[in-house]
């Protein structure tokens, strides 16, 4: 087995301490204190690949970079994992949390996660920590790690312990990944960005806050197409006056509703919203915060959705708009391998549910093609509808027939998430394949659905939006695993390629693709690796199931070519 080290960064200067630790936690002789702890963590590295034991990645391993380490334990990563499977979701996840937890001292609050993070240099401070006064780090993290192994340990089921194991081991790589990924950057040509913006909005503006010319324009446009009355089209209010003020009800501004309406100012307040979006989301004041000296580095909140799924700080990393990826340009000699899981949540229920018929479906190519020849006649678009309002519990329009039709295709598939919409009907939690819990119901809601003055048309309401909720969260908090599982293992087949300054690695994550930047040699071999990783998460989230998870994978110098 390998060894632990607990590891605690000293508040200033490059040194640190680091305590060896057995396989359950014990401590092995007294700790050590290193005046270079970087380099003496890369020695330990090279020599032994130890497990790393961190109070958070974020604090301890980003002021190591760019020494890279092979595996760790993340405590803050994992005390809400743990939480959560002991039915307390939602309490403090912080070092002096989990540590007040195991003292019987009182229960300090979680720091906001932008407060958390502004400060790299203090992270590891006291009061960052969330430890008491005087309290020793070091022991706090031994202690606390400790702890989470023997309640880990404690799980009943031989098999929903291992891969609960496995869970954290993967959030705790996911949080590795993402300082990673932070240090290196997403390849980002300026230059070019500079150019889409102003081929979009016209000229920068030169006094700060006014806006950009085409937005000016548009303005001007949408007000004299509405009577020529001034109105703020970035007020919700206005806008809706404004067009009922020509005889136009709107229920909103969003886009799907401008679509319906036959006038002009329709389709310029859609593109109206549009453009402001894009200068407020990714515009200059946007490039001068995040893509400097060549890279966009996102700060991914690893686990921030409660399905698992990531989360950003900030820099909008997650909703990079389709037009803005030609500024994604690999260095020279170098480039980009672009990869994304087809269809994967339905890949995902079809293994779940074990049901026999869906994974024949799901082993071909488009699984909606083969959906649609087997069950809908070769109508893919109703097959697509059907499959998808089963996992998100649509029922409204034309989409019953078709759910009858799956159901009694597909069972088992069916029976898995109508049993996962029962439970949470009922006020009860469900897991992902790993072991990731939902939140419980709110006291409000467990009041609405309990109370027989309520227990009426809003109860009933109320206990149905809380079964569409668990029945995809079973769905889309699994396809997390498996993409935490996915990357932990393309990680670690990257590192096995090259090493140092020339070696391949991941730069960008959202959801379900991944984007790695290569010496254009490699880029074959990257490719390769990638569908590796795929059918390694497969194996370990699902074990030996007949699904398939195929990537979707192609070798470019611009991120946009790849779409």
């Amino acid at each position: 087995m390998a060894p632990r080290y607990a590891l605690v960064p000293d508040q200033h200067g490059p040194g640190g301490r680091l305590q060896p630790l057995t396989e359950d936690g014990t401590p092995l002789g007294p700790p050590e204190h290193v005046p270079a702890l970087a380099a003496a963590v890369a020695e330990r590295e090279v020599a032994d690949r130890p497990r790393w034991v961190f109070a958070a990645t974020d604090g301890a391993y980003a002021p190591l970079l760019p020494v890279r380490l092979a595996r760790s334990h993340d405590l803050r990563l994992t005390e809400p994992l743990l939480l959560g499977q002991e039915g307390r979701f939602g309490e403090p996840r912080s070092l002096g949390a989990a540590w007040a937890r195991l003292r019987g001292l009182p229960v300090p609050a979680d720091l906001p996660e932008s407060a958390a993070e502004d400060d790299q240099d203090g992270l590891f401070a006291p009061d960052r920590l969330q430890l008491p006064p005087g309290t020793d780090a070091l022991e706090a993290v031994v202690a606390v790690h400790a702890e989470q192994l023997r309640r880990t340990a404690a799980i009943a089921d031989p098999a929903e312990r291992h891969r609960f194991r496995l869970l954290a081991a993967a959030e705790s790589a996911g949080g590795l990944l993402a300082a990673e990924m932070a240090r290196d950057g997403l390849p980002w040509r300026s230059d070019l960005h500079d150019r889409l913006l102003t081929e979009l909005l016209g000229p920068r503006p030169q006094v700060p806050g006014a806006p950009p010319r085409r937005l000016a324009e548009l303005a001007a446009e949408l007000q004299r197409s509405l009577g020529g009355r001034p109105f703020n089209p970035d007020s919700h209010g206005q806008v809706l006056r404004a067009f009922a003020d020509r005889g136009i009800q709107l229920g909103s501004t969003r886009s799907w509703e401008l679509r319906r309406v036959d006038h002009p100012a329709a389709e310029l307040m859609i593109r109206y919203k549009e453009l402001s979006r894009l200068h407020a989301a990714h515009g200059w004041a946007w490039q001068a915060a995040w893509a400097r000296n060549g890279r966009f580095r996102p700060e991914y909140v690893v686990g921030g959705v409660v399905s698992g799924r990531w989360a950003t700080r900030g820099g909008g990393a997650l909703q990079i708009p389709r037009i803005l990826r030609r500024a994604v340009v690999a260095d020279p000699g170098w480039s980009l391998v672009v990869a994304d899981a087809a269809q994967l949540e339905p890949r995902v229920l079809a293994a779940l549910s074990g049901d026999a018929s869906l994974a024949r479906t799901a082993a071909q190519g488009d699984l909606y093609e083969a959906l649609a020849a087997t069950a809908f006649h070769g109508d893919r678009s109703k097959a697509k509808l059907g499959l998808l309002g089963a996992m998100y519990g649509q029922t409204s329009g034309d989409i019953g027939p078709l759910l009858a039709t799956l159901r009694r295709r597909y069972p088992a598939a069916m029976g898995y998430v109508e049993a996962a919409a029962r439970t949470g009907e009922d006020g009860g939690v469900v897991r992902s394949r790993l072991g990731r819990t939902c939140p419980p119901p709110s006291a409000d809601w467990l009041d609405l659905t309990e109370a027989p003055e309520t227990a009426g048309e809003a109860g009933g309401r109320s206990a149905r939006a809380r079964g569409r909720f668990t029945r995809n969260f079973v769905i889309q908090a699994s396809a997390a695993d498996w993409a935490l599982a996915l990357l932990a293992a393309l990680r670690r087949r990257l590192a096995a390629l090259s090493s140092g300054a020339d070696r391949p690695h991941l730069v960008f994550f959202q959801h379900d693709e991944v984007v790695v930047h290569t010496p254009a040699d490699l880029a074959d071999r990257v490719a390769e690796e990638v569908a590796g990783a795929a059918e390694e998460a497969r194996l370990l989230v699902f074990g030996d199931t007949p699904v398939r998870f195929p990537m979707s994978t192609t070798v470019v110098d611009c991120y946009a070519d790849a779409k």
